[in-house]
């Protein structure tokens, strides 16, 4: 396998559109690397420039410590696994496996093993002879994975190969590419607008935004002390609840939000960097897991709000509720348990060591909440 190493690439189509702008970073030798984000953040078009199917406008890219910005894709020793398969219909699985080996003039004996270990491996075994028309949306992923597996690249490009799946499929494919890649240890670029995806495969995770990377770390250094509100915002499920207002300290510190006034007691002695934004607009986050109904009795663990419940989402092993706090709509995420009816009001509390703090400004994250559990 090998490392893939970007310096401040950078890539623009017409009329000055900027798809990708000073990307670097640099992927493992056997590490699963996701690129995550919405639709037209240039993920795909950095891919596509790994892969050389784009060329870069500055900036290196470099495989296995050889720059290949002016390699074709053939040169390059790669393998990509695209959206749509593209497999070819009159083909049969095995001919379809095999046939990028007999274009680069491979021995027939071994493409012969090397398609027989891929089915294997991937359960094709009993489909060699079968056409894709025969075959169910997650068989042809498979065998489109099988392609790319029987070239024994240096590294493997996925392009969202799991968004035409449904999704139970999605699920059983996921699973099926992490376990592919522990047992190849094959160094692996992978492309979804999916943060699913991106948090349960990546061993780390680019999060871009607008041709530009926001944060690179492991999943749950994201999830837990994300750099900005686009990334908070972006990653988990149900998103972070963000609450915007003005600092105020006075008898005790609150925001003060128009409509309603969110308590903050204790929050300075906890954040002192935040005594700065007194006076001043500042932006809050709270992930609707620290969220939770006061039990009747026991006066909450920490801060106490009151809000309207408006709708109650039970998923089975936890249950959402969306509630109303002054003009914002937050979520909490609570365990199954008795609730109260549409329409009441709420009490919910939450440790202020839990909260994440933005500069309205920046959108940046002033300090990391991780530090100060309560």
């Amino acid at each position: 396998m090998a490392t893939v190493r970007l310096d401040n690439v950078r890539k623009e189509f017409d009329r000055g559109k900027v798809a990708v702008a000073g990307a670097s970073f640099e992927v493992a030798d056997g590490e699963l690397l996701v690129l995550v984000g919405p639709s037209g953040c240039g993920k795909t078009t950095l891919l596509r420039m790994i892969a050389g199917l784009e060329s870069a406008d500055s900036g290196a890219i470099a495989i296995d410590g050889r720059v290949v910005n002016d390699a074709p894709p053939r040169d390059r020793d790669i393998a990509m696994v695209f959206q749509n398969y593209a497999l070819y219909p009159h083909m049969s699985v095995a001919e379809n496996l095999a046939f990028g080996l007999k274009l680069r003039g491979v021995a027939r004996a071994e493409i012969a093993r090397r398609v027989q270990a891929a089915a294997a491996m991937l359960g094709l075994a009993g489909m060699l002879d079968r056409r894709p028309r025969q075959l169910s949306g997650g068989q042809r992923q498979r065998v489109a994975l099988g392609r790319a597996l029987v070239r024994e690249p240096k590294v493997f490009l996925l392009d969202e190969p799991l968004s035409n799946l449904d999704a139970k499929l999605r699920l059983s494919m996921r699973v099926e590419i992490a376990r592919l890649h522990r047992r190849l240890g094959a160094t692996m670029v992978y492309v979804t607008h999916d943060q699913i995806e991106a948090m349960t495969l990546g061993q780390r995770i680019v999060v871009m935004k607008d041709g530009e990377i926001q944060q690179i770390d492991t999943p749950m250094r994201l999830y837990e002390q994300p750099a900005n509100l686009f990334v908070a915002g972006f990653l988990g499920s149900p998103a972070m609840n963000i609450l915007r207002g003005r600092l105020r300290a006075g008898d005790g510190a609150h925001l003060d939000m128009g409509q309603v006034s969110l308590p903050l007691d204790g929050l300075l002695r906890l954040r002192p960097e935040l005594a700065e934004y007194e006076g001043r607009e500042l932006v809050l986050g709270l992930r609707p897991e620290h969220l939770q109904p006061v039990v009747a009795g026991d006066g909450g663990t920490g801060v106490v709000m009151q809000a309207q419940l408006e709708v109650i989402e039970p998923v089975g092993n936890e249950v959402f509720l969306n509630l109303r706090f002054g003009s914002d709509e937050i979520v909490a995420r609570v365990p199954p348990q008795a609730l109260p009816a549409h329409g009441a009001s709420v009490e919910l509390s939450f440790a202020p060591g839990k909260l994440h703090a933005f500069d309205p400004q920046t959108t940046r994250l002033i300090r990391s909440a991780a530090a100060f559990e309560t």
